[in-house]
């Protein structure tokens, strides 16, 4: 038996720089406080601004009328959706986006911003929020995707087509869109299959719970172009966006990253920065819009709440035959739920010869979802993976046997068509299935231990990366990527690892889109994959270019010349040149030594986590309490540990507080009753222990050092292995997720009876 310690990192090939654990370049900045987030923002003449939101869940707008609020001494100018380019003739996401910074014809959901005012400070703009006088047509509202899907329910846009009869006979029009895959025969599949089973899951909107509010400060020049600084996972995309909400082109926006209190996915989106240039270009002063705590709320997109359905057919030596979902996800007031993600990963872990899934995309009077940490497969795996621990107790077979049975390997065909590529759903199911903490005894009543697996795609993306040398032989790399997750280090790491330099020689910024090449979005765990990528071929790009230099100054052929540690080598004379001594000489050798990538690489790799959790249940509270949390996944190579572990206990840690108390409470009229901290119940450190982690190690062939992103799959196991072991624990299973102490009560007393 192994006896794996926590946080251990089972590597497969040892690197200089890669693989190890340097102190991060933004470490110090952020401690002292020297970081500059959105709201740090300060210029001459900056006005402050505020939105005004709608108190109504559903209604149309028949007149908004500023005049009382600009007559305000100090107010300097409001804005409405007016303001605003125009939308397209055909909707599109970006059109709806453009909808939901500032609604036009009707609000959908209680927050829905309809204008915006600056003044001279924030008080005299909240004061004249109350002067804007606003005449609505209210509606009947629907919350839920139940409610949506009902037949006769309240339309929100009249123009989404009835895509399929979801309600009976009935279409229903809040269906925004409806896929389907399928593979092989469904039908024969279950006529194979020996024991069937089959679950319905549900869960509430759940907020990332990112520290930093939304931010963005907007100033005009007299040349007609435009800055914005903000906190985003993607300042081009800022720029992008704010361009089509204003009707200029990209080229007039200048989008400058700040650092990011946090996003998970939830900053992919923009809200503020079209607003307060909005503003600004009106008062002819620059202008910042931070959101409250209770608008980032009340106004910012959740993840979906969803119902999902599986049916697995199997034999009984435990080989699926067949598999079914049904995946209905609210979308919020627009479309373009996560149900594509959640359908992506439902299925794909797994071998299964015959399979459907189907998705449904329901808007609903709620604010937009939005990302959410792998969005959409922690619901889809909560369904899913309670229906194979289902399976795996009727057959008594291990649960981790029954995964390992039916793992997915290189080369398996998925359900959406394509092959599996090289992953380590094996390797870590061994790991899980060896360690100390499975193998373990767990005593005592109402104790209960589960398992869960989940996947993850990983993504990619345009990337670019530039570096310069230092005459001390330091660089300077300049990226496109905010740092959400440490990947100023983890990239510098991969940059040093080629010139074999120390990491610490490496100075990483994050540059203004003015100043570097398109670079996506810092989404789906692709950055250190996409950028690092970058960064591999500009350092690659200055080694061709520091040999040469060291050709010239011998006066030898380039193929004489050898490179490594930092250090020019000749074949010839075994003479040598560091790093820092080209460095020292390459204006006289040719001028100074850039290098530059831009890249758009796919080969990101998939990747695959297995959850261990156990559980005490309080029969008289029905509280349940994590006793021990070990996490094991595939990180293809860990490019710094410690913040692939940090990665994996963060996703750990909110999955926890969204399988156990997390939810948006709302009243009948659609307000969020717990819009604050204090009352938006987040787990705590009194609610977690230690979560240990094992870093398997399952080279990824799509990129030159095997790198997988981390950061989305470990959201993923968390809902249905704390499920499972709330099962184990009390003997009934509760498909309603939180796992609020009310419901495991309710669950206990059905059992009693």
């Amino acid at each position: 038996m192994s006896t794996y310690e926590a946080n251990q990192v089972l590597a497969t090939r040892e690197y200089d720089t890669i693989g190890k654990r340097p102190v991060r370049h933004d470490g110090p900045d952020k401690v002292t406080g020297k970081a500059q987030y959105g709201a740090d923002i300060r210029l001459p003449g900056l006005l402050h601004a505020r939105t005004l939101q709608s108190p109504h869940a559903h209604a149309r707008i028949k007149k908004i009328d500023a005049s009382r609020a600009l007559a305000l001494p100090g107010v300097r100018a409001v804005v409405t959706a007016a303001d605003l380019a125009p939308l397209p003739a055909e909707l599109d996401a970006a059109a709806f986006n453009l909808c939901n910074a500032l609604a036009r014809d009707k609000v959908l959901y209680k927050g829905h911003p309809v204008a915006a005012v600056c003044a001279t400070n924030l008080h005299i703009a909240e004061e004249a929020l109350e002067l804007i006088d606003v005449d609505y047509d209210v509606l009947p509202a629907v919350f839920t995707v139940e409610e949506a899907m009902a037949a006769g329910a309240p339309v929100l846009h009249e123009d989404l087509p009835a895509l399929s009869p979801v309600a009976g006979d009935a279409p229903s029009q809040n269906v925004a869109t409806r896929s389907e895959m399928v593979l092989g025969d469904l039908e024969q599949g279950f006529a194979e299959a020996e024991i069937v089973v089959e679950r319905e899951t549900t869960t509430v909107p759940v907020h990332q719970g990112y520290i930093e509010p939304h931010s963005g400060t907007a100033m005009w020049h007299e040349d007609g172009n435009l800055t914005v600084w903000s906190s985003s996972q993607g300042h081009f995309n800022v720029r992008d966006f704010t361009a089509s909400a204003l009707g200029i082109p990209v080229s007039s926006v200048k989008a400058v990253p700040l650092e990011i209190g946090g996003g998970f996915g939830a900053k992919l989106r923009v809200y503020v920065e079209p607003v307060a240039a909005a503003l600004a270009r009106k008062a002819h002063a620059p202008v910042k819009l931070t959101m409250t705590r209770t608008e980032v709320f009340e106004r910012t997109g959740p993840t979906s709440g969803t119902r999902v359905r599986v049916r697995l057919g199997a034999k009984r030596d435990g080989r699926l035959t067949a598999a079914e979902a049904v995946l209905v996800y609210a979308a919020g007031a627009f479309p373009g739920s996560p149900v594509g993600g959640g359908a992506r990963c439902i299925m794909t872990a797994y071998d299964i010869p015959h399979a459907r899934i189907e998705g449904y995309d329901v808007v609903t009077n709620t604010p937009k979802s939005a990302a959410y940490r792998a969005p959409g497969s922690p619901a889809a795996a909560l369904a899913f993976e309670t229906a194979l621990d289902e399976l795996a107790e009727t057959l008594a077979i291990d649960p981790i046997e029954l995964r390992r049975i039916n793992s997915a390997k290189e080369g398996t065909r998925r359900v959406l068509g394509t092959l599996m590529p090289k992953v380590g759903f094996v390797e870590v199911l061994d790991a899980a299935s060896s360690h100390h903490h499975y193998r373990s005894k767990l005593d005592g009543p109402y104790r209960g231990r589960g398992v869960a697996s989940g996947y993850w795609g990983n993504g990619s993306g345009p990337s670019s990366a530039v570096a310069t040398l230092n005459a001390d032989g330091s660089v300077s790399l300049s990226e496109g990527s905010p740092d959400i997750g440490g990947t100023r280090t983890s990239i510098a790491q991969q940059f040093a690892e080629v010139l074999g330099i120390p990491v610490a020689r490496v100075k990483p910024q994050i540059v203004d889109t003015d100043s570097i090449g398109y670079t996506s979005n810092s989404a789906g765990s692709g950055v250190t994959h996409k950028t690092g990528w970058a960064a591999y071929e500009a350092a690659t790009e200055m080694k061709r270019q520091l040999i040469a230099r060291a050709a010239e100054l011998w006066e030898t052929d380039i193929d004489r010349i050898a490179f490594d540690k930092g250090i020019a080598r000749c074949a010839d004379r075994g003479a040598t040149l560091s790093i820092q001594q080209l460095a020292a000489q390459q204006n006289d050798t040719g001028g100074p030594i850039v290098a530059s990538a831009g890249v758009n690489p796919g080969g990101a790799g998939p990747t695959i986590a297995t959850h261990i959790v156990d559980v005490e249940v309080d029969p008289d509270t029905g509280k349940i309490q994590i006793l021990r949390y070990t996490a094991v996944q595939d990180a293809g190579k860990a490019i710094h540990p410690s913040y692939v572990e940090g990665q994996i206990q963060g996703g750990a840690a909110q999955g926890i507080g969204w399988a156990l108390n997390e939810a948006y409470c709302l009243a009948d009229d659609g307000t969020m009753l717990n819009s604050s901290f204090l009352d938006y119940r987040m787990p705590t450190a009194f609610d977690l222990p230690m979560i240990d982690t094992v870093i398997v190690e399952v080279h990824n062939p799509g990129h030159p050092f095997g790198v997988r992103g981390v950061g989305e799959v470990p959201i993923v196991p968390p809902l249905a292995a704390i499920a499972n072991a709330v099962y184990d624990a009390i003997g009934v299973r509760i498909d309603d997720l939180p796992l609020t102490p009310d419901r495991v009560l309710a669950a206990l007393e059905e059992a009693n009876r």
